[in-house]
């Protein structure tokens, strides 16, 4: 396999949290992220935590996290600065990435690590890929694509090696149906922006552009 092949390590990330608003003070309850080469999860990382306060019988019954699991749980700073650690510089990925994005940041925020992001978003891509799925739920795009489906929706590691497996599903997509040859973290983000009423032509029209020229692969944590 040579270098243009190759796609970017990214870290495929998912939270489970107390509600869907972090600036009303909701929190993250679990973490699961893996790292992804290629094609291949290579490490893991996967936490509860202590909100500091009671989740809902409805957050209970979703997620199957109890209050009584998650009273011993570590506290967020310290799994957030074990979480720093692990994703290192690597581009992060995940399903609805904004979500994930405006609780990571508000997390990190609360013992005065917040910074700007870049994310990659498997939902944002599927939309343009796929434009005749029902939903653009995980669990969905899972069953679209035949992937395999392993533990439960709505645990974080679990989603993350799903979503994982949605990332890579993606490129090999994009690869076969568009010529490309290889395709970097940033043009996945360029393609989550797309205008979804021309995104075919426009696809083309980039990968003709990028088998005449060097790709230049970048994206890390912070961009």
């Amino acid at each position: 396999m040579n270098s243009f092949s190759q796609n970017e390590p990214v870290i495929v990330l998912d939270f489970e949290t107390t509600g869907l608003y972090p600036d009303n003070g909701d929190r993250v309850i679990e973490i699961g992220a893996v790292l992804l080469r290629n094609q291949d999860i290579v490490d893991q990382f996967q936490s509860l935590i202590n909100p500091g306060f009671f989740v809902s019988h409805e957050i209970e019954t979703i997620t199957g996290i109890s209050n009584t699991m998650l009273s011993e749980a570590p506290a967020a700073p310290e799994v957030m600065k074990k979480f720093v650690k692990f994703i290192d510089t690597h581009p992060l990925v995940a399903h609805n990435a904004s979500f994930d994005r405006s609780f990571l940041e508000t997390e990190l925020g609360h013992f005065g690590k917040k910074r700007p992001l870049n994310f990659g978003c498997t939902l944002r891509v599927a939309r343009r890929l796929y434009p005749d799925v029902m939903n653009y739920k995980l669990e969905t795009l899972m069953r679209y694509k035949n992937l395999s489906v392993n533990g439960q929706f709505h645990r974080a590691l679990a989603d993350a090696e799903m979503a994982a497996q949605l990332w890579v599903k993606l490129i090999e997509d994009l690869k076969e149906q568009f010529g490309f040859e290889h395709i970097s973290f940033d043009l996945m983000k360029k393609i989550g922006k797309m205008n979804k009423d021309n995104v075919i032509e426009l696809l083309h029209k980039e990968a003709e552009e990028l088998r005449t020229q060097q790709i230049d692969t970048t994206g890390n944590l912070f961009g």
